[in-house]
């Protein structure tokens, strides 16, 4: 974990987050760390086995130390494989309860002799710390939107590697835009356990400024995206997704939230209910490699991984463009030509900006935001962008920002720039 955090420093400036063994977080208490030093067998010819040098999956995660000589019959009570796929270890993790283990193909599995097996595995638990990496690039506004991804799963490169990778670049796109309206919140952490020490450290902050987010996920094949909703269903998230996906030229899957899967679960869980969804290619679960070693470097592309990127940044800058107006003169159509917004001779080549400034300026009521305008009038969200800027500098719009779950009205253009305020370091922060 940590040395996968200090690779991701090379491209974001993470700050390392060390949460104790034992502490309670949430309804969980963090577990032991888990050492790993050597994990084999020796088979009766002699031959090394099941070797975790080889294939770190091979050990059981999180598998409690052993050490002693056990028949073929014995051993084979403390292996996994999977019949339907023999050529493939699988990836299985003992959680909260202390077994030992290893993983094998079915094929491997099937050609052990009789006789007696030299099992080693020398591994430790102790009073450690759960390691999560947080990097966030700070925008002009308090709403910020949540890139969240996991760094736990050994070896696998799409359910694993590719949503880090994503995450990563991602990230150095929106530090190239240079000016930002939204703060933008990265973190890297365990699945499950990770997430949910996170929300007990963050979770105040994040229901009073979360505008939007996203777990990161399944992203380096090349199949067509899927959107998971957030369990409200309906934020913004959802909605910026959908904008930025349905200008692709393969139409989005679309799923309802459900309450597996990733992180996703533990953002909107009830007592949070944050507006967060997750765009992903090859859904967890569905395609034939996952949790196993077939999901490897061969499966993903760094094409694929450059698309996924190029799709996120898409549904950040429509986040960030989007916001809501306020007319400062909603009686009647105002006069745009005295302020420069119309052109005084009618041709067909001004009619595309003048239609998009006419339908930001009558939708300027406070409560449709841009994506809603787009969504109605099919002008692409940045010509509405630009016509509400124009509008906005010559004083006839003033702008709502959007902080969180709540909103709040500034005057005129005015953006308010605000420091986050984090929660008070805790004893094991880095």
């Amino acid at each position: 974990m940590r040395e996968t955090l200090e690779i991701l420093s090379e491209t974001v400036p993470l700050r390392r987050i060390e949460v104790p063994s034992g502490a309670r977080v949430l309804d969980w208490t963090v577990p032991p760390e888990w050492v790993v030093r050597e994990a084999y067998a020796i088979s009766p010819a002699g031959e090394r086995i099941l070797d975790v040098r080889e294939n770190n999956l091979h050990l059981l995660g999180y598998s409690a130390p052993f050490r002693g000589t056990v028949s073929r019959a014995q051993l084979d009570a403390h292996l996994y494989s999977l019949p339907e796929l023999p050529q493939a270890i699988p990836y299985v993790t003992s959680y909260y309860e202390p077994r030992w283990g290893f993983c094998v193909s079915h094929r491997e599995r099937e050609r052990l002799a009789d006789g007696e097996y030299e099992v080693v595995i020398d591994t430790e638990h102790i009073q450690g710390a759960l390691s999560i990496g947080e990097a966030v690039l700070p925008g002009r506004e308090r709403g910020e939107v949540l890139i969240s991804t996991y760094t736990c799963h050994p070896s696998l490169a799409n359910n694993e590697l590719s949503g880090p990778l994503v995450a990563a670049f991602l990230y150095r796109r929106v530090l190239a835009w240079g000016e930002r309206r939204l703060t933008y919140r990265f973190v890297f952490a365990p699945e499950t356990i990770g997430a949910i020490a996170y929300l007990a450290l963050r979770g105040t902050h994040l229901r009073k400024r979360l505008f939007a987010g996203y777990v990161l996920t399944c992203l380096g094949t090349d199949a067509r995206f899927t959107l998971k909703r957030s369990r409200r269903g309906d934020t913004v998230a959802d909605r910026a997704a959908l904008h930025a996906l349905n200008g692709l030229r393969e139409p989005p899957r679309v799923l309802d939230f459900f309450p597996t899967g990733s992180d996703e679960r533990q953002y909107c869980s009830p007592g949070f209910n944050l507006p967060v969804a997750s765009v992903m290619r090859s859904v967890y679960g569905e395609y034939p490699e996952y949790h196993t070693s077939l999901d490897n470097r061969e499966l993903i592309s760094i094409a694929a991984l450059r698309e996924s990127i190029d799709v996120y940044e898409s549904i950040l800058r429509a986040l960030d463009q989007n916001v809501r107006y306020v007319s400062r003169a909603p009686m009647g159509e105002p006069q745009l030509s005295r302020r420069g917004l119309y052109d005084t001779l009618g041709t067909r080549e001004n009619g595309a900006f003048a239609e998009a400034l006419l339908w930001v300026l009558n939708y300027a009521d406070g409560e449709h935001d841009l994506l809603g305008v787009a969504e109605m009038s099919g002008i692409a969200l940045e010509e509405l962008a630009r016509a509400g800027e124009a509008a906005c500098k010559a004083g006839l719009l003033g702008q709502q920002v959007l902080q969180g779950v709540g909103k709040a009205a500034l005057p005129g253009c005015g953006r308010e720039v605000v420091a986050f305020a984090d929660p008070p370091v805790r004893a094991g922060d880095a």
